[in-house]
């Protein structure tokens, strides 16, 4: 280790930034080492840092006035969406109701035509029932006739006349 002199002519050993006799150099140094750092950090990095803090607020600030903006056109969009939602199930709803009444127009059309081809068969069937029922009248008169006839012939021969009964019957028959 090298030695080297001190105050008194002797030799100083240790560190020399701590010798006494170099302190007031490098107190000079240190504050004019500061200044400068002080006038680059205050005429460079600042103005810069500012600027970028400015331009960070501006962009939050347009974010959100745009984030604000799309929050208003999102809910103008919504309520169109209800509104056209709205009308969609009212139009939905009068559609069914047309289709309903029409249906049931057609339905009514339907029942008109099947009573009036149910009354007049019917009718037709009325006819025939009656016709039937005045053939078998008819029918029965005439066998009831021939029958009496029969029978008187066959108990009393001299008294039947066949006139006389058939009248005697078809008075009988009607009440």
């Amino acid at each position: 280790m090298a030695s080297e002199t001190g105050q008194d002519g002797g030799h100083y050993v240790g560190m020399p930034q701590l010798d006494p006799e170099f302190m007031a150099t490098q107190v000079f140094w240190l504050v004019v080492a500061l200044v400068v750092i002080y006038f680059i950090l205050a005429k460079v990095a600042m103005p810069r840092i500012e600027s970028i803090i400015a331009e960070r607020h501006g962009a939050i600030a347009r974010d959100l006035d745009q984030a604000a903006e799309l929050k208003r056109r999102a809910e103008e969009a919504e309520v169109a969406y209800q509104q056209a939602l709205t009308d969609a199930r009212a139009e939905a709803q009068r559609i069914a109701a047309e289709a309903k009444a029409e249906i049931q127009k057609e339905l009514d059309a339907a029942t008109a035509k099947a009573d009036a081809e149910i009354a007049a068969k019917s009718a037709e069937s009325e006819g025939r029932i009656a016709e039937v029922r005045a053939s078998a009248l008819e029918s029965v008169e005439i066998v009831a006739k021939d029958t009496a006839v029969e029978i008187i012939a066959a108990i009393m021969p001299a008294a039947a006349d066949k006139a006389a009964v058939g009248k005697a019957v078809t008075a009988r028959l009607k009440g």
